[in-house]
């Protein structure tokens, strides 16, 4: 589990080129840690983001790896991936939430299993009102989430 002032010091870094962390992930192992972070351009919800180019990836990872490189917070050696979230992004915090409501998504929700549901409303910080196909609208703690991700239909 990452900390929240780790995950708010990759924001921190981001922030001043108008970048946001969709995502962060820390495995590998203890001797040589990887470091996965997806970015995204900020958008209020509703409205659609500016998508991420290989050139916005390069610019975050120069600027994350200066400060890896200068704070060491994950030890000398590391191994750094920077990417866009994706088509089937995942869903990590709160503001997410709040962006894609009116979308679907693909959850691990803890006491229901995996679900496809639409997002109809993020009534607090702590709940996401979900609605699977021919059901009513059920409110969901986002401590019960275990794994989200916006559904795609291929």
């Amino acid at each position: 589990m990452l900390s929240d002032s780790l995950v708010e010091s990759f924001r921190a870094r981001l922030a001043p080129l108008g970048l946001d962390l969709a995502d962060l992930k820390i495995g590998g192992t203890q001797a040589r840690p990887l470091v996965q972070v997806r970015i995204e351009w900020p958008s209020p919800p509703g409205e659609a983001a500016r998508n991420v180019s290989v050139a916005d990836c390069a610019t975050a990872s120069r600027a994350l790896e200066a400060w890896l490189d200068a704070d060491a917070p994950l030890g000398r050696r590391y191994i750094l991936e920077v990417s866009s979230p994706g088509l089937e992004r995942p869903l990590r915090w709160h503001r997410h939430w709040v962006r894609f409501v009116g979308r679907d998504v693909q959850a691990t929700v803890a006491g229901l299993g995996r679900v496809r549901a639409r997002i109809v409303a993020v009534p607090d910080e702590a709940t996401v009102v979900l609605q699977r196909e021919g059901a009513e609208p059920q409110p969901v703690p986002l401590a019960r989430i275990r794994d989200a991700r916006l559904a795609v239909d291929w």
